[in-house]
């Protein structure tokens, strides 16, 4: 029997469009991913980043004809638009907020793919109802990203056999897979992208050339200056306030980063891990456990 998927409407997430004929060229100076692997067939994840090499938005694009798609977020999307208007000077790019007329769908469950027809390889695209939809391109096994008209979404969806899943559904598998989304996870300004996994999800390529942020990144990666991760935590018992310290031994170890019911991340220093996962950590009365999902490749810690 086929495993069961569902669909979740996204509203912490919408789209924009950037067109004209400079838009590769536009953008390829601005994120994190190569613009040349963007296609109607493949999706990327990339992120903006600040001068500093901080996080600023996080990005997934795909192309639909002489335009690409992007998912951003949405408390943040007219922030995004403003930015890159700042940059756009005299590019021939068009800058469109899409959110009226498309919305931001995740599809999950063993058998979202299959019923999609898409290849479980990271951010494999085709058109669907109107829209777009794609492997997630940082993480197969977050399932499928769609794109879909707004008016139409639920039916196109429920015909392929989707179920509707109850709000914070794909949040908690996101969480179970320790995979950070937008400004609730990220910190902008403040978070490291090598910290927050965005090498092993695909979110920058360390062919390309210069884009903003790139030489402090690059720095990061090849001095082995990652000293922390953010990573997945469990709770037992009451969850923590986000920021609160996290000790073990008196030491500082880390921090809670993101909280969603007996879930989180928390930003945890490598150097202390091995305690951290032998021993758990008690905060006020409640066990904080940590795990390493398998696509973390951890850095040695000397």
């Amino acid at each position: 029997m086929e495993d069961k998927a569902f669909f979740e409407l996204n509203p912490a997430r919408s789209m924009i469009a950037i067109g004209g004929q400079d838009r590769a060229e536009f953008l390829q100076g601005l994120i994190s991913n190569d613009t040349k692997r963007i296609g109607p067939a493949q999706a990327v994840f990339a992120a903006l980043l600040s001068p500093q090499g901080k996080f600023a938005y996080d990005l997934l694009l795909v192309e639909e004809g002489a335009r690409y798609l992007v998912d951003c977020e949405s408390a943040r999307r007219a922030d995004l638009l403003k930015r890159l208007k700042m940059f756009k000077l005299r590019s021939q790019v068009t800058l469109d907020d899409l959110d009226s007329e498309f919305v931001v769908v995740n599809l999950f469950g063993g058998g979202a793919l299959a019923r999609i027809g898409l290849a479980a390889h990271a951010g494999a695209a085709k058109a669907l109802g109107g829209g777009v939809v794609f492997t997630d391109p940082r993480l197969p096994d977050l399932g499928v990203h769609a794109f879909l008209p707004r008016a139409t979404y639920g039916a196109t969806l429920s015909d392929l056999g989707f179920a509707e899943a109850p709000q914070g559904s794909f949040k908690d598998h996101r969480y179970a897979l320790g995979v950070p989304e937008g400004s609730h996870d990220l910190l902008p300004d403040k978070a490291i992208p090598l910290e927050c996994g965005f090498d092993e999800l695909n979110g920058v390529d360390w062919q390309k050339g210069c884009y903003m942020g790139q030489e402090l990144t690059a720095r990061t990666k090849y001095r082995g200056l990652v000293r922390k991760r953010l990573l997945p935590v469990r709770f037992e018992g009451n969850p923590p306030p986000i920021g609160t310290d996290l000790t073990l031994d008196g030491k500082d170890v880390g921090d809670i980063r993101a909280v969603d019911g007996y879930r989180g991340l928390a930003l945890l220093r490598l150097e202390y891990l091995d305690a951290i996962l032998a021993n758990g950590i008690d905060v006020d009365g409640t066990r904080v456990t940590a795990s390493i999902p398998n696509w973390v490749k951890l850095p040695a810690v000397a």
